[in-house]
């Protein structure tokens, strides 16, 4: 398409793959599951899932039949799973500097790092503010405006009304045709149309509004009767930010002037301005008692980083949504892994028949992890993996792993680098589902007709 990607999150940049093969697409699609899921996770699945098949593979060439290879992973990932609960560590949500830690080992290697102090508070307040019974929290919601300039910009303790209705004249659905006589018809149809405005800015008016936001247009005589009442308008809303208004300041959106109702206004907002942020007007409701919506504005020297931002802060938000819904931590830096290959490789021993060397070759496929994390710093891989195992022989070892910087071995609670349970765990099992689902292919029979060398089309051809 020849457009730019500029990125480090594995599922932004698969997205952008076409491919024809089956199995490729459900390789990609596990990454867009993972990002909506968890938000994180989603270059670790495609490598796990890969190495999971690549070990499979060592069977069916030995003419293991598919369904023992299945269910040996099957009762790995029961396993994994298990061990994973007993390697966690409980976190306590409402201690901020654990939290901000959490978040920052998760956008620690991304675009953002730069400025993840910053990114972090702001992705963990965002999070909270919609999750939370917060009081006194900011909300600011951004919508650009238009406006009649001699309307109110600053208004404190608004009382809001949020309508769906245009304040204009309807036009008739169909094409209409009116017929007139004399010449005092048509002075009479203009007056319908201004009394039909002045009725429905009336409706509005009655309930004391200070401020006006509909999803539709507002026509200028209906301006003037609003400004009139000392009511700042806003047109044009968009209905998701509509919505959030309402859910920060308690309204309820109005789908016409005459139901409105003393109930259907908001009063949770304390402040309502309208700012200049570079060339451009931002209309902000902020400081609300008990908000349930808040916007994060982004700006950024180009298109590609601001995209890539708003990718990191995505990853970010969802890491602090993880934690609050599960509240439980394992070390990163492919300490877990190590940690659950170990004890994978200890279950393994009691196993008896054909079953043990799949479960084995799960603990193995684990290893991928830590290898490519060694890789990627250009350490040696096999010194270092071989040392890490080693470490993890020994008791109380299972916080160590590689550090991503260095490619040397570390404490990860030292370090800081902590993952959610709820995106490890997502991790395996969908990498796991995946091996098991291409596992049972066991052919892939394509409908397009292959040519024979003297150029004639054969029949149907099978791949």
């Amino acid at each position: 398409m020849g457009g730019i990607v500029m990125t480090n999150d594995g599922n932004a940049i698969l997205r952008e793959i076409q491919v024809q093969h089956p199995a490729a697409k459900s390789m990609i699609e596990i990454s867009r599951t993972q990002d909506e899921e968890v938000g994180d996770g989603t270059t670790s699945v495609i490598i796990l899932a890969g190495e999971m098949l690549s070990v499979a593979e060592q069977f069916l060439e030995q003419q293991m039949h598919p369904t023992v290879v299945i269910s040996a992973y099957r009762q790995a990932l029961d396993d994994i799973l298990e061990a994973l609960q007993e390697i966690s560590t409980p976190v306590d949500t409402s201690d901020r500097s654990m939290m901000l830690k959490i978040v920052h080992s998760a956008i620690n290697t991304k675009a953002l790092s730069r400025s993840s102090e910053l990114a972090c508070g702001i992705a963990l307040d965002a999070v909270r503010t919609v999750e939370l019974e917060d009081n006194g929290r900011k909300e600011i919601d951004i919508k650009k405006t238009s406006r009649t300039p001699r309307m109110r910009r600053l208004i404190r303790d608004p009382r809001i009304i949020l309508l769906d209705c245009s304040l204009e004249y309807k036009k008739g659905e169909s094409q209409t045709d009116i017929e007139i006589s004399k010449e005092e018809d048509f002075a009479r149809i203009l007056q319908m149309e201004e009394e039909y405005i002045q009725h429905i800015c009336e409706d509005i008016i009655r309930l004391k509004p200070d401020l006006l936001f509909t999803e539709k247009g507002i026509s200028d005589l209906a301006q003037h009767y609003l400004m009139k009442a000392n009511i700042t308008a806003i047109r044009r809303v968009r209905k998701t930010d509509n919505n959030r208004i309402a859910r920060a300041c308690g309204a309820r959106i109005a789908n016409r002037t005459d139901e409105l109702r003393e109930e259907d206004i908001g009063t949770g907002a304390g402040l309502f301005e309208v700012k200049k942020i570079g060339d451009e007007y931002f209309t902000f409701v902020t400081e609300c008692k008990d908000p349930k919506a808040c916007t994060i504005l982004l700006r950024g020297a180009s298109k590609e980083i601001l995209a890539e931002v708003e990718r990191n802060l995505q990853d970010a938000m969802q890491v602090c949504r993880n934690v609050l819904l599960e509240p439980a931590l394992l070390p990163g830096g492919g300490a877990v892994e190590m940690a659950v290959s170990k004890r994978l490789m200890e279950r393994s021993r009691s196993l008896t028949g054909v079953d043990q060397w799949p479960y084995r070759a799960v603990a193995h496929a684990l290893e991928v992890i830590p290898r490519t994390l060694i890789q990627n710093c250009g350490a040696s891989t096999i010194r270092v993996l071989t040392s890490l195992r080693a470490k993890h022989t020994q008791p109380d070892s299972v916080n160590w792993g590689v550090d991503g910087e260095t490619g040397c071995l570390s404490d990860m609670m030292a370090l800081g680098i902590w993952e959610p349970l709820a995106v490890k765990a997502q991790v395996y099992k969908t990498a796991v589902e995946t091996a098991i689902l291409l596992l049972r292919i066991d052919d892939i029979v394509s409908g397009h007709k292959k040519k024979d060398k003297d150029g004639q089309t054969g029949g149907q051809g099978a791949e």
